[in-house]
């Protein structure tokens, strides 16, 4: 159980819109904030006592977009994520993820989609970690929770149930309309997995929410994730609609977090289709990762804006969250045509390996431009490669693709399937494709908060997934003066909590809070993490708490894992 902490004087920083910062003392006690007062006021002898005069405290950062759902396990301490002041986070990303599965055939093929994601660990290794302690021997998401409570996690965890796993477990994994008997069986996991959320059973099938007894506090969390990685994209408008419709009928507060099709060609029709699920389903949609790349997007963020705007007056309940950063991050293999994808890893290196379908992807991703490619042609100036898996690509990691192609004296993408075949498509990759306007108008929107998207594993990956939070602070907050200090942590915690349903248990500084807390220097607070250099940790965060326990103490990593599972549970604490 954590000791009783008393920060002296810090500037608090509630998290709440509009509220006003203030200096007081605040006492944690049992994982818990359990009194703010003036400053000499608190009578607590047997505290820890830290002098905090001149920094803020501030409700832990909330990641909606995070990678870490395998990260979690091979990497429990999580520097990246702790180490700039973030204690929650929502994995189950972008349509597709570990759980829910069925069989190994299914968890293998997941694995290799997702490697350069989360890297993919042989079952050897795994049980060498954690002594034998399921990693991969999951089948549902409550398994998959359960696993990460027994290991325990730095970070609180909630989940979103992958779309895109759903039509897998119904479908597989086939570039085909899914039949009307299909689209049942989805909206049958979905329900099931929502009755199925009771802690006691430990069983989560599809959407994870929050039910966690901590102290008073009563949290619930739900919503689903999709669009753009196969097996998910292969859902039709119409698909979508059924899961959105039983989501909100049956279980008020769920949302959709699309991951939509695409970014950069007709984007702005793309964000209309799920904007407009919205309406036709009274469903909520949350914008996952909400950007406008591409140069023919430039400018466009006031025309996303109005539509927004549009449908909130109209009284759909819309959010959207974005990192601080104009290059995208993902694998090299996305960005392949999805029908070269079909029927999973296994069919798409075939289809690399012959001359024929080889030679069609090729003019698919170069010249027409395909899906996966955001309906652009490729620009090989702009796609660096991220990190790599076998010993003979270890020259091109860090490179561009067009550069690496000079240097080999190869066509590009004659790399570019060098690389996903010899990596098994688990390679990474860099898209330096944003616009800086529409980053900095988006991010001041008032349903906008924070996501990191961020990838952890391997050397070469992007800055976001070490200083996305701090680089709001720092950066956009002080330097550039988007917004003040204060809104902008709003951005960063209540306003995410309110769309998980924690608030006010958690995203807000508030007498009978989880005790999830940053303390940082407002002068001093900033992202140092660089895409030659991307895991420098940030500076002017002085402690960290999660759960009461202290996670970063002046600066360094304590190792402590007092994070959550989040869950849904109907409403019912046990």
């Amino acid at each position: 159980m954590a000791g009783d902490i008393l920060f002296l004087s810090p500037t608090v920083i509630t998290g709440d819109e509009s509220a006003t910062p203030f200096v007081a003392d605040v006492l944690i006690s049992n994982g818990l904030l359990v009194q703010i007062a003036d400053p000499g006021s608190i009578d607590a002898l047997s505290a820890r006592k830290i002098d905090a005069k001149g920094y803020c405290l501030s409700p832990g950062f909330i990641d909606m977009h995070a990678h870490s759902d395998l990260y979690l396990l091979t990497h429990p301490e999580h520097e990246a994520k702790i180490t700039q002041g973030c204690t929650t986070e929502v994995v189950g990303q972008d349509g597709i993820s570990y759980a829910p599965v069925r069989n190994k055939q299914q968890m293998q093929a997941i694995r290799e989609q997702i490697a350069g994601w989360n890297g993919n660990p042989t079952d050897e290794e795994c049980r060498t970690l954690h002594a034998g302690l399921g990693i991969f021997e999951w089948s549902t998401v409550g398994e998959y929770l359960d696993c990460l409570e027994r290991n325990r996690t730095a970070t609180n965890v909630a989940m979103l149930v992958p779309q895109g796993n759903l039509r897998l477990l119904a479908c597989g994994p086939y570039d085909e309309k899914a039949t009307e008997e299909e689209i049942e069986q989805q909206v049958s996991l979905l329900r099931e997995g929502m009755e199925q959320g009771a802690v006691e059973t430990k069983v989560v099938a599809v959407v994870v929410a929050v039910v966690v007894a901590v102290g008073s506090g009563v949290e619930k969390l739900t919503g689903v994730s999709g669009l753009t990685y196969t097996p998910g994209m292969y859902a039709s408008t119409s698909e979508l609609a059924v899961l959105c419709k039983a989501l909100a009928k049956e279980y008020p507060g769920a949302f959709y977090a699309p991951h939509h099709r695409s970014y950069g060609f007709k984007a702005i029709e793309s964000y209309a289709e799920m904007l407009d699920l919205g309406s036709m389903t009274g469903c909520p949609i949350h914008l996952t990762h909400a950007t406008l790349n591409f140069s023919e997007n430039k400018g466009k963020a006031p025309i996303l804006i109005s539509m927004i705007d549009d449908k909130l007056a109209s009284g759909v309940d819309v959010t959207l969250d974005t990192y601080p950063y104009l290059p995208g991050c993902t694998t090299l293999a996305a960005l392949i045509p999805s029908w070269a994808s079909a029927g999973g890893p296994a069919e798409t290196l075939k289809r690399l390996q012959d001359p024929e379908m080889r030679e069609k992807i090729r003019i698919a991703v170069e010249e027409t431009g395909c899906d996966g490619g955001h309906g652009i042609p490729t620009n090989w100036d702009e796609i660096q490669i991220g990190t790599t898996s076998h010993p003979d690509l270890a020259p091109y990691s860090g490179h561009y693709v067009s550069l690496a192609a000079k240097t080999a004296s190869k066509r590009p993408h004659e790399v570019f399937f060098d690389v996903l075949i010899k990596d098994r498509l688990s390679t990474s990759c860099l898209m330096h494709i944003g616009n800086e306007e529409n980053v900095r108008q988006i991010m001041q929107h008032r349903v906008h908060m924070s996501g990191s998207d961020a990838i952890l594993h391997g050397k070469t990956t992007h800055p976001r997934a070490h200083g996305t939070f701090t680089r709001y602070l720092g950066h956009y907050a002080r330097e550039l003066g988007i917004m003040s200090l204060s809104d902008m942590v709003a951005h960063l915690t209540s306003r995410p909590a309110r769309r998980l349903g924690v608030y006010p248990h958690r995203g807000v500084v508030r007498e009978g809070s989880a005790a999830d807390l940053v303390l940082f220097h407002p002068d001093e607070v900033v992202d140092r993490a660089t895409f030659d250099e991307p895991k420098t940790v940030s500076a002017g965060v002085r402690f960290v708490l999660v759960n009461g326990v202290v996670a970063l103490d002046e600066g360094r990593m304590t190792g402590a894992r007092a994070g959550r599972t989040l869950r849904r549970n109907n409403g019912v604490v046990s």
